[in-house]
C-alpha cells in the first residue's frame, strides 16, 4: 500500500475516534504484531478474538499498515519500497490465520540442566531471551515425562504431595504421601 494512502487512512482514522481510542487501537496492534513475531499462535488468537468482539478490526488494520509502510519506509528508498511490497504481497502465504512458530530456538535441555545445577541465572536468562515460553516449558513438561518412569516407586506421590503443600494446599481428598512414614 502506498505510504501516501496509509497516511491518509491513519489521519482519517485519528479524525473519526478521539485520541485515546487512536491509542488503544495502537496498543492492540502492537500486541498483535508482538504475538505474531515471537510465534506465540495462542496469545495471537486471543488477541484477534478479541478484536473481533469489540469489532475494532478496520481500526487495527489501519494501523498495522501503518505500520507495515512506516517500517518500509524507513527500511527502503522510495523506488525500491513499492517493488519490495509487491515481492511481498506474491509471496504472501495463502492461509494466513497462522503464526510462523520458531521451536528450533527453544533449548529445554539446557533449561533443566541450569535447573539441577541451580543456576538461577542462567534459568533466568533462558527464559528472558526466549520470545514464545510456551515451547520451552513444554520442552520443559516433555522431559518431566521422560524422567517420570525412572522414579523410584512412591518418589513421584512424594514429590506431588511436596507440590501441593507448596502451592495452594492440600486438595480435600488427596492423601498425604508421608503419612503413612
Amino acid at each position: 500500500m502506498d505510504v501516501m494512502v496509509t497516511e491518509e487512512l491513519t489521519e482519517e482514522l485519528a479524525g473519526e475516534l478521539p485520541a485515546e481510542a487512536v491509542e488503544e487501537a495502537k496498543g492492540r496492534a502492537a500486541t498483535l504484531l508482538l504475538a505474531f513475531r515471537h510465534g506465540n499462535q495462542l496469545a495471537f488468537d486471543h488477541a484477534l478474538d478479541r478484536l473481533f468482539e469489540e469489532q475494532a478490526e478496520r481500526e487495527v488494520t489501519t494501523l498495522l499498515t501503518w505500520i507495515a509502510a512506516e517500517a518500509v519506509r524507513k527500511a527502503y528508498a522510495p523506488e525500491v519500497g513499492d517493488r519490495v511490497l509487491r515481492a511481498m504481497a506474491r509471496r504472501a502465504p495463502r492461509d494466513t490465520g497462522a503464526v510462523h512458530v520458531d521451536e528450533e530456538g527453544v533449548d529445554a535441555a539446557r533449561l533443566i540442566e541450569a535447573v539441577a545445577a541451580g543456576e538461577v541465572a542462567e534459568v533466568r536468562g533462558l527464559v528472558a531471551t526466549t520470545p514464545d515460553t510456551t515451547f520451552l516449558l513444554g520442552g520443559l513438561l516433555q522431559g518431566v515425562a521422560m524422567m517420570l518412569p525412572l522414579l523410584p516407586e512412591g518418589e513421584l506421590a512424594e514429590i506431588t504431595a511436596e507440590l501441593r503443600r507448596r502451592h495452594g494446599g492440600v486438595p480435600a481428598g488427596v492423601p498425604e504421601a508421608r503419612a503413612g512414614v
